[in-house]
Protein backbone atom coordinates (compact mmCIF):
# COMPACT_ATOMS: atom_id res chain seq x y z
CA UNK A 1 0.00 0.00 0.00
CA UNK A 2 0.93 3.70 -1.13
CA UNK A 3 2.37 5.62 2.39
CA UNK A 4 -0.48 8.95 2.55
CA UNK A 5 1.77 11.83 2.79
CA UNK A 6 -0.02 12.93 6.06
CA UNK A 7 0.59 9.53 7.94
CA UNK A 8 3.46 9.65 10.45
CA UNK A 9 4.28 6.39 12.81
CA UNK A 10 4.17 6.66 16.81
CA UNK A 11 5.10 4.29 18.75
CA UNK A 12 4.30 3.47 23.11
CA UNK A 13 5.57 1.10 25.39
CA UNK A 14 2.17 -1.49 26.07
CA UNK A 15 3.96 -4.46 28.65
CA UNK A 16 6.66 -6.11 27.10
CA UNK A 17 5.57 -5.03 23.40
CA UNK A 18 5.77 -1.65 21.48
CA UNK A 19 2.52 -0.63 20.00
CA UNK A 20 2.92 1.36 16.74
CA UNK A 21 0.57 2.79 14.93
CA UNK A 22 0.05 4.97 11.65
CA UNK A 23 -2.08 8.30 12.54
CA UNK A 24 -2.28 11.52 10.76
CA UNK A 25 -1.79 13.12 14.06
CA UNK A 26 -0.56 12.21 17.96
CA UNK A 27 -4.44 13.01 18.82
CA UNK A 28 -5.60 10.28 15.99
CA UNK A 29 -2.36 7.87 17.56
CA UNK A 30 -3.68 8.01 21.14
CA UNK A 31 -7.15 7.15 19.87
CA UNK A 32 -5.61 4.63 18.16
CA UNK A 33 -4.50 3.57 21.71
CA UNK A 34 -7.41 4.16 23.51
CA UNK A 35 -5.48 6.19 25.87
CA UNK A 36 -7.06 9.21 27.38
CA UNK A 37 -3.69 10.98 28.62
CA UNK A 38 -1.27 12.93 26.48
CA UNK A 39 1.35 9.43 26.82
CA UNK A 40 3.38 12.31 24.29
CA UNK A 41 3.88 15.03 27.03
CA UNK A 42 4.51 12.28 29.60
CA UNK A 43 7.53 11.17 27.62
CA UNK A 44 5.67 7.69 26.86
CA UNK A 45 5.18 7.89 23.45
CA UNK A 46 7.34 9.15 20.66
CA UNK A 47 7.63 9.67 16.46
CA UNK A 48 9.39 6.68 14.90
CA UNK A 49 11.30 7.23 11.73
CA UNK A 50 13.08 4.19 11.37
CA UNK A 51 11.88 2.81 7.88
CA UNK A 52 12.06 -1.03 8.99
CA UNK A 53 9.92 -0.43 12.18
CA UNK A 54 7.36 2.25 10.05
CA UNK A 55 6.86 -0.32 7.43
CA UNK A 56 4.17 -2.82 8.67
CA UNK A 57 2.05 0.49 11.00
CA UNK A 58 2.18 2.64 7.13
CA UNK A 59 0.91 -0.88 5.39
CA UNK A 60 -2.31 0.02 7.60
CA UNK A 61 -3.33 3.29 8.75
CA UNK A 62 -5.18 3.41 12.11
CA UNK A 63 -4.40 -0.44 13.67
CA UNK A 64 -1.87 -0.68 16.18
CA UNK A 65 0.76 -3.52 15.77
CA UNK A 66 2.59 -5.20 18.33
CA UNK A 67 5.95 -6.04 18.84
CA UNK A 68 7.71 -8.12 21.28
CA UNK A 69 10.81 -5.57 22.62
CA UNK A 70 13.37 -8.76 22.47
CA UNK A 71 12.71 -12.19 23.11
CA UNK A 72 11.76 -13.94 26.07
CA UNK A 73 15.19 -14.84 27.63
CA UNK A 74 16.22 -11.12 27.15
CA UNK A 75 12.28 -10.16 29.25
CA UNK A 76 13.60 -12.77 31.57
CA UNK A 77 17.18 -11.71 32.04
CA UNK A 78 15.94 -7.99 32.90
CA UNK A 79 14.15 -8.78 35.56
CA UNK A 80 15.66 -8.17 39.17
CA UNK A 81 17.29 -10.81 40.73
CA UNK A 82 15.09 -12.94 43.67
CA UNK A 83 15.63 -15.61 45.62
CA UNK A 84 13.51 -18.43 45.47
CA UNK A 85 11.20 -18.90 48.53
CA UNK A 86 12.28 -21.78 50.45
CA UNK A 87 10.10 -24.73 50.68
CA UNK A 88 9.57 -26.79 53.43
CA UNK A 89 12.22 -29.85 52.77
CA UNK A 90 14.32 -26.51 52.45
CA UNK A 91 14.18 -25.64 55.56
CA UNK A 92 16.38 -26.36 58.38
CA UNK A 93 16.02 -28.44 61.10
CA UNK A 94 14.27 -26.88 63.85
CA UNK A 95 17.33 -27.03 66.13
CA UNK A 96 19.25 -24.93 63.68
CA UNK A 97 16.34 -22.13 63.88
CA UNK A 98 17.61 -18.89 65.14
CA UNK A 99 15.42 -17.38 68.07
CA UNK A 100 12.60 -14.93 66.52
CA UNK A 101 13.72 -11.24 67.23
CA UNK A 102 12.02 -10.01 69.95
CA UNK A 103 9.05 -7.91 68.95
CA UNK A 104 9.73 -4.16 69.39
CA UNK A 105 7.36 -2.32 71.78
CA UNK A 106 4.97 -0.68 69.96
CA UNK A 107 5.45 3.35 70.80
CA UNK A 108 3.15 4.39 73.39
CA UNK A 109 0.29 6.72 71.61
CA UNK A 110 -0.47 9.38 72.56
CA UNK A 111 -3.58 10.38 74.80
CA UNK A 112 -6.57 11.35 72.56
CA UNK A 113 -6.10 15.32 72.15
CA UNK A 114 -8.58 17.03 75.42
CA UNK A 115 -11.44 18.47 73.54
CA UNK A 116 -12.53 21.08 76.88
CA UNK A 117 -11.03 24.16 75.84
CA UNK A 118 -13.16 23.71 72.13
CA UNK A 119 -16.18 22.81 74.26
CA UNK A 120 -15.23 25.83 76.49
CA UNK A 121 -14.93 28.21 73.56
CA UNK A 122 -17.92 27.17 71.94
CA UNK A 123 -19.78 27.88 75.32
CA UNK A 124 -18.77 31.60 75.25
CA UNK A 125 -19.37 31.87 71.53
CA UNK A 126 -22.77 30.14 72.13
CA UNK A 127 -23.46 33.00 75.30
CA UNK A 128 -22.23 35.83 72.99
CA UNK A 129 -24.45 35.05 70.67
CA UNK A 130 -27.58 34.66 73.50
CA UNK A 131 -26.38 38.29 74.85
CA UNK A 132 -26.07 40.15 71.39
CA UNK A 133 -29.67 38.40 70.22
CA UNK A 134 -30.78 39.80 73.29
CA UNK A 135 -29.28 43.50 73.44
CA UNK A 136 -30.58 43.55 69.85
CA UNK A 137 -34.13 42.10 71.19
CA UNK A 138 -33.67 45.24 73.22
CA UNK A 139 -32.78 47.98 70.69
CA UNK A 140 -35.39 46.99 68.23
CA UNK A 141 -38.02 47.38 71.09
CA UNK A 142 -36.77 50.73 72.27
CA UNK A 143 -36.52 51.70 68.55
CA UNK A 144 -40.19 50.62 68.23
CA UNK A 145 -41.36 52.84 71.12
CA UNK A 146 -39.22 55.75 69.64
CA UNK A 147 -41.27 55.41 66.52
CA UNK A 148 -44.26 55.28 68.48
CA UNK A 149 -43.28 58.08 69.89
CA UNK A 150 -42.40 60.26 67.73
CA UNK A 151 -45.71 59.66 65.32
CA UNK A 152 -47.77 60.45 68.58
CA UNK A 153 -45.64 63.69 68.66
CA UNK A 154 -45.61 64.29 64.87
CA UNK A 155 -49.73 63.88 65.26
CA UNK A 156 -49.53 66.06 68.08
CA UNK A 157 -47.68 69.01 66.31
CA UNK A 158 -49.86 69.07 63.45
CA UNK A 159 -53.30 69.50 65.28
CA UNK A 160 -51.29 72.41 67.41
CA UNK A 161 -49.94 74.06 63.67
CA UNK A 162 -53.44 73.98 62.17
CA UNK A 163 -54.88 75.58 65.53
CA UNK A 164 -52.53 77.96 65.27
CA UNK A 165 -52.53 78.35 61.43
CA UNK A 166 -56.72 78.71 61.98
CA UNK A 167 -55.80 81.26 64.80
CA UNK A 168 -53.47 82.83 62.59
CA UNK A 169 -55.41 83.53 60.03
CA UNK A 170 -58.88 84.68 61.72
CA UNK A 171 -56.77 87.03 63.53
CA UNK A 172 -55.45 88.40 59.96
CA UNK A 173 -58.63 88.29 58.66
CA UNK A 174 -59.86 90.40 61.74
CA UNK A 175 -56.94 92.52 61.41
CA UNK A 176 -57.61 92.93 57.70
CA UNK A 177 -61.61 93.88 58.33
CA UNK A 178 -60.30 96.67 60.98
CA UNK A 179 -57.63 98.16 58.70
CA UNK A 180 -60.11 97.94 55.45
CA UNK A 181 -62.73 99.98 58.15
CA UNK A 182 -60.23 102.36 58.94
CA UNK A 183 -59.02 103.53 55.81
CA UNK A 184 -62.64 104.01 54.99
CA UNK A 185 -62.95 106.42 57.87
CA UNK A 186 -60.56 108.81 56.31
Amino acid sequence: MARAPNLKVYRTAAGFHDAYVAAPSQKAALAAWGSDHDLFARGIAELVTDPELTAEPLASPGVVVKRSRGSAADQIAALPDRKPRATPADEPAPASKPKPAKPKPPKPRRPKPDRAAVEKAEEALEAMQRDQARQLSDLAKREAALARERRSLEREHETARRETQAALEAEQHAYDADLRAWRAER
